[in-house]
């Protein structure tokens, strides 16, 4: 493998002139990086990323981070789409982790990031007070949170509006006449979960409809805890005319749910669920779902990143996209 001063040599530079291409240094003129980079080309020289943030004092290693709670969830794999597209296209790698929605793996993670130098982080926090994430915050580290907030520190945020969501949802279903509502929530540590409970909370107030605490659940965000607690609502003496799922892997739990007992949807009972799936459409029938723009999420939490790294010292903002309810044939 050929060496930094191989291709210092074929070009006829210095060694700090080839290792300042590398660097993206603009202080090399634009006559002098093509000799330089023909040079690599002709050696086939890869420069070691390790060496190369070895080796910085100053300056970017062109490599962000992203930890995300579920790589299974398809909303978790829209949004890492999205915010690869756009590290790459500014010419950064990716790093990413699945925390497991587990603190301490999430710290872990974490560690990692600060130990390979990246530029900066993009994730959902564990909850909202997530004191590693917290930690890496007030040390000065760029960080972008997604989907959920923290409460102890500001940062830049993406989201998506969830108590619009849920509040059209829940209109929804009211509309078509159901009055008992199951809901199968997401965990209470979770800012997305809160806002979700208080946007079908309120449109059941705005009907003049009472809350059935009987027909509340608490779920983790995964497939068996829908199944599970789809099943409880299911067998109640009063069971629900509708189930709305706070997310799209219990939505499927549900389903499960449904289909075991022999009923039938919308019939028997209708079914809402929180986020898309790639094959909602094809299920029998198409499921009604509360739309997250996903992979937009995650595009435009990469681009605040990169102007957070850019611009270190500027106030936060929030972005808050909207979601759309996609009406199809379970409800």
């Amino acid at each position: 493998m050929a060496s930094l001063q191989e291709v210092a040599r074929r070009a006829k530079v210095s060694i700090a002139t080839v290792s300042r291409v590398l660097n993206k240094s603009d202080k090399v003129v634009p006559e002098t990086r093509a000799i330089v980079e023909q040079a690599m080309r002709e050696l086939d020289y890869h420069p070691s990323r390790v060496a190369r943030r070895l080796r910085m004092k100053e300056g970017r290693a062109h490599l962000v981070g992203l930890i995300i709670p579920d790589i299974q969830n398809p909303f978790f794999t829209d949004i890492a789409r999205g915010v690869e597209d756009a590290a790459y296209a500014s010419e950064y790698a990716l790093l990413l982790c699945n925390s497991d929605d587990n603190p301490e793996k999430e710290r872990f993670y974490l560690d990692v990031m600060r130990a390979e130098s990246v530029d900066g982080i993009v994730l959902p926090p564990f909850d909202e007070t997530a004191a590693a994430v917290v930690e890496m915050v007030k040390s000065g580290l760029p960080v972008v949170c997604v989907d959920r907030c923290l409460s102890k520190v500001k940062t830049d945020l993406v989201e998506v509006d969830n108590y619009r969501g849920a509040f059209d949802a829940t209109a929804y279903l009211i509309e078509k006449g159901h009055r008992s509502i199951g809901l199968i929530d997401g965990p209470t540590h979770v800012s997305t979960s809160r806002e979700r409970r208080r946007g079908y909370l309120d449109a059941l107030a705005e009907a003049g409809i009472a809350v059935r605490k009987d027909l509340l659940r608490v779920g983790d965000f995964r497939q068996e805890s829908g199944r599970v607690l789809a099943g409880e609502l299911l067998g109640l003496k009063k069971p629900p005319t509708a189930l709305f799922a706070f997310n799209n892997l219990m939505t499927v739990g549900a389903l499960a749910a449904v289909h075991q007992r022999n009923l039938r949807v919308p019939r028997d009972v209708a079914v809402v669920g929180f986020d898309d799936l790639p094959w909602a459409e094809s299920l029998d029938p198409p499921l009604t779902v509360v739309r997250q723009p996903a992979y937009e999420v995650g595009k435009q939490a990469m681009e605040l990143l990169l102007k957070r790294i850019m611009e270190p010292t500027r106030p936060p903002v929030t972005v808050r996209l909207l979601p759309q309810l996609i009406v199809r044939r379970s409800a």
